[in-house]
């Protein structure tokens, strides 16, 4: 397999002395908590996580891997995919939101492996996002969780944290993503990812945020609006 291409060097954002010691500390408690966080998803190969990641999108990673546990007990690479097929596939992902679709595209990207990439998941940013149902969130993902790139996917999670943290303004997706791949420290750009969602999966969540177990409470400015002076 050919070795993935190196990723364009990345814009930094210029911030004052304190802001950046601000951002600094946040993520080196981070790592104070975690030092090699991971996707929830179940995988055992590049192949598994790439399906389990398109199964994901509107589902949690609990329902996801309920599903795939079985899935990858009989279909683990795209040759077996392909031979379960369609109609196989459906009954053993219909547990998952948009079920029927996300069946199509598993068969149509396994198919794709076998003819295109001898059944191998290509591991560089263009090949994997032609893959049906694998859009810049989805390989955004797999080449952070491979080591491979350093990406930061943001769902809603990443998002509201940023938000939350002042880490970004961005009003998108894409906008709050070339915000941080600006401003983490180089150090912590591979995992600031899987930080930043498991924060706001289970500390910093959407209707009562957890500050006062918040590790990082006392670096948050919206820490007010929700716990008060």
């Amino acid at each position: 397999m050919a070795k993935a291409p190196r990723p364009p060097a990345r814009k930094k954002t210029r911030v004052s002395p304190a802001e950046q010691a601000r951002v600094e500390e946040i993520f080196h408690r981070f790592l104070s908590l975690s030092d090699d966080p991971r996707t929830e998803l179940n995988y055992a190969s590049p192949y598994e996580l790439v399906t389990a990641v398109a199964l994901s999108a509107q589902a949690t990673d609990v329902s996801v891997n309920k599903a795939t546990t079985a899935l990858f007990a009989v279909a683990d690479t795209p040759a077996k995919m392909l031979h379960l097929g369609e109609e196989g596939l459906i009954p053993l992902i219909a547990s998952i939101g948009l079920f029927r679709t996300k069946a199509r595209n598993v068969i149509a990207t396994a198919r794709i492996l076998m003819e295109q990439h001898g059944g191998e998941v290509p591991l560089e940013r263009e090949a994997l996002m032609a893959l049906p149902g694998v859009g810049r969130k989805t390989a955004s993902v797999v080449l952070n969780e491979l080591r491979i790139e350093p990406a930061i996917a943001v769902d809603t999670h990443v998002f509201r944290v940023s938000h939350r943290l002042k880490l970004s303004a961005g009003k998108t997706p894409d906008q709050v993503e070339a915000d941080l791949m600006a401003l983490v420290p180089e150090p912590y750009l591979t995992r600031a990812h899987h930080w930043l969602i498991l924060h706001g999966r289970y500390t910093c969540v959407a209707r009562r945020p957890r500050c006062e177990e918040c590790p990082i409470a006392d670096l948050c400015p919206s820490k007010i609006l929700f716990v008060g002076a």
